[in-house]
């Protein structure tokens, strides 16, 4: 049966392990022989502009031993000159995955229905998980993944925080969202995450007060793709929510920051902190080309045979 990865909700913790620890067998390894997408088409879907998500993937299936077939909205016209069932059953015919970055979350679920082939949100609106399974990995290979690890988010609660919360719920760590009023992340998803438990989540309105005692500060800019007409109500309420040196004294000494790109220097970030000695946004960057090569092959049934830290010695297996 095949199996989506749309979100963080549906897969059981030991899942998301076993994708982060074969992204970072492969990026240790490099192994030259591990092919799970040969022979294999990935049909890449992308209504929204995009720099990381669309060179990471198409690098990434390549890697694998794949090949992609990109395709822009304006080409596909899904809901005016195609409908989504006809998108994604045509399409099942022809490749082996989707991949689809848009704006509503609502197509990429109804793909998925439709589809009989996996399909991956590479982002929409609501979520943004290939981003938040490569800043895990990165905090994973730093050693700052653990229930003690304080996860400040700086900002809108936009795609990136609903997908932070979502991985609350299932592995533990300390996760405190600043953010004015009117901008708190998704009620549903923000319930579910405080009602499973697993995770200490806390929603203020200073970012002075959540930044004290920091280990990761985070951040995204204050105006998304699809939200230019709100620019300047938005740059009003995000007027002071800015990591800058001032926030960056108030955390820990070796705190890391944070920041999924693009950034708008000056704005939600300032440019010495964001090309600084503690930003590891580059590292970011870098691994979502890693941790999207564990997706795909886990859902082509590759498995680790042992946790990430021992697995630079075992070579995975197919299920």
């Amino acid at each position: 049966m095949k199996k989506d990865f749309l979100s963080f909700e549906p897969f059981a913790k030991a899942e998301l392990q076993s994708m982060l620890d074969l992204s970072i067998w492969m990026k240790k390894e490099r192994p030259r022989n591990f092919k799970p997408l040969a022979d294999k088409t990935v049909a890449l879907i992308f209504e929204k502009p995009s720099l990381r998500t669309h060179v990471s993937f198409e690098v990434g299936i390549l890697q694998l031993g794949g090949q992609s077939v990109y395709l822009a909205g304006s080409i596909i016209g899904i809901n005016t000159r195609e409908s989504i069932k006809d998108v994604a059953v045509v399409l099942s015919q022809y490749n082996d995955v989707i991949v689809i970055r848009t704006f509503s979350h609502t197509i990429v679920e109804q793909i998925a229905a439709y589809a009989s082939i996996p399909v991956i949100n590479a982002l929409t609106d609501l979520l943004h998980p290939c981003q938040v399974m490569a800043d895990a990995m990165t905090l994973m290979e730093l050693g700052r993944f653990s229930p003690s690890t304080k996860i400040v988010f700086v900002g809108d609660g936009n795609n990136m925080v609903n997908s932070w919360l979502e991985l609350a719920a299932q592995f533990p760590f300390h996760f405190v969202i600043a953010a004015p009023a009117g901008y708190a992340p998704d009620p549903a998803i923000l319930n579910r995450a405080q009602h499973a438990g697993v995770s200490a989540i806390e929603i203020v309105h200073d970012p002075l007060e959540a930044a004290t005692d920091a280990d990761v500060l985070y951040t995204d800019v204050w105006v998304s793709m699809g939200q230019e007409e709100e620019r300047a109500a938005r740059t009003q309420a995000f007027n002071g929510y800015q990591i800058n040196a001032a926030l960056l004294k108030r955390a820990q000494k070796d705190c890391v920051v944070m920041h999924c790109l693009p950034a708008h220097r000056g704005e939600e970030i300032t440019a010495d902190v964001l090309e600084g000695s503690q930003s590891v946004v580059l590292p970011q960057a870098q691994n979502r080309l890693h941790v999207q090569k564990g997706i795909l092959a886990y859902l082509h049934g590759a498995r680790m045979p042992a946790r990430y830290e021992d697995v630079v010695t075992n070579e995975p297996v197919f299920i």
